[in-house]
C-alpha cells in the first residue's frame, strides 16, 4: 500500500488520481493538503509513532509531494517512540531543504519503506526537450538561460531554492523559502524579487540584487519593466529527485505574465508541469514561451 505524505498545492491530488489503487493520505499538522482529506494527521514530535502506525496499516511505499513548511519542534511533545530519532531530526532541522529531506528519507527507508517519486506515479508531468508554445525563445534568451542554469547550480551548492529570474546578464530574483509564485508576485508588484530570510522555515538567506536595483533606479529604468526576462527553473545539482522536484503550473504562468517576463525555461525531465494545457493556454494568450531545455 502507498502512503502519500501530502502538502499543499495540486500535485498530491494528481498522485491520488493517477495511482489507480487506494492511497493512504497523511498530512503534517498545520499543513493540510488542498482538496484532499487526510486519513492520518501527525506531528513531527511523534514521527516514531507515525512510522509504527503506517506499518500497522500495511503501508510499504511512501511518496512525499506538495509544499510543507519546516515545523518548530516542541520538546515537551516528543513521545517515547520518537525519542531515539531526535538527534537525527535535529540534524535535519538544522540543514537546508535537500539536506533535511535526505535525513527524512533515510529514516523512512531504514524503517523498511520504499520511497516512490511523484513522477514515477505521474510520468506525464515531466516534459521532454522542446518548445510547446506558439512563441519561441530568441537569440537574446540564450545567454539568460545559461546564466539561469549557472545560478541554480550556485544556489544548489548552498542548498537554496530551485528557481530564479534572469534579464540579460542580471539575476533579478532568486527563489526563497516562500516559493516561486511568491518571488514572481514580488516582481510583478515592482518589489525586489528576492525573499526575506525566514529562519523558522527553510533558513534561506538569499543574496539580494540591491546594487542592480539601485543602478536601475539611477538610470531611470522602470524596476517593474522586465522585458527580455525569463523564469528559469531546474532541480538542484545532485539532489535526490525522488522528492522535491521543482514544479510549475497555471499559477506560475499567470504570475510570470504579471511580472512581464518573456517566458519560462525549465530543465527537460527535471520539472513537474501541472495542468499543461492550462499552462500553454495562458502562455499562448500572453505571447510567452515555454522552453523545455536540455539539462
Amino acid at each position: 500500500m502507498l502512503a502519500l505524505i501530502a502538502g499543499r498545492g495540486q500535485l498530491p491530488g494528481h498522485i491520488v488520481a493517477a495511482h489507480g489503487a487506494p492511497v493512504l493520505v497523511a498530512a503534517l499538522e498545520g499543513f493540510a493538503p488542498d482538496h484532499l482529506t487526510p486519513d492520518i494527521t501527525f506531528r513531527v514530535e511523534r514521527l516514531g509513532s507515525f512510522i509504527a502506525d503506517l506499518k500497522v496499516r500495511g503501508v510499504t511505499q511512501i511518496c512525499m509531494a506538495g509544499a510543507i513548511g519546516r515545523p518548530a519542534l516542541d520538546p515537551a511533545m516528543i513521545d517515547a517512540a520518537t525519542m531515539p530519532l531526535v538527534p537525527r531530526m535535529m540534524q535535519a532541522l538544522g540543514q537546508g531543504d535537500d539536506g533535511a529531506l535526505r535525513v527524512v528519507i533515510a529514516l523512512f527507508e531504514e524503517a523498511g519503506f520504499t520511497l516512490r517519486a511523484a513522477h514515477e506515479i505521474c510520468p506525464d508531468l515531466l516534459l521532454s526537450e522542446g518548445i510547446p508554445t506558439r512563441a519561441r525563445p530568441g537569440p537574446q534568451h540564450q545567454g539568460p538561460a545559461r546564466l539561469g542554469k549557472a545560478t541554480i547550480a550556485e544556489m544548489g551548492r548552498a542548498d537554496q531554492g530551485q528557481a530564479c529570474v534572469i534579464r540579460r546578464g542580471d539575476v533579478l530574483a532568486r527563489e526563497g523559502a516562500d516559493g516561486t509564485d511568491a518571488m514572481l508576485a514580488r516582481l510583478g508588484s515592482g518589489a525586489t524579487g528576492d525573499s526575506d530570510p525566514d529562519p523558522l522555515t527553510w533558513g534561506f538567506n538569499a543574496l539580494t540584487d540591491a546594487a542592480t536595483s539601485a543602478l536601475d533606479w539611477l538610470g531611470g529604468r522602470d524596476a517593474a519593466d522586465h522585458d527580455g526576462a525569463i523564469l528559469y527553473k531546474a532541480p538542484k545539482p545532485g539532489q535526490d529527485r525522488r522528492v522535491d522536484l521543482p514544479t510549475i503550473g497555471p499559477g506560475t504562468a499567470m504570475r510570470a505574465a504579471d511580472a512581464g517576463l518573456d517566458g519560462i525555461v525549465i530543465e527537460a525531465g527535471g520539472v513537474l508541469v501541472l495542468d499543461l494545457p492550462a499552462v500553454l493556454r495562458i502562455l499562448d494568450d500572453k505571447g510567452m514561451f515555454l522552453w523545455v531545455r536540455a539539462a
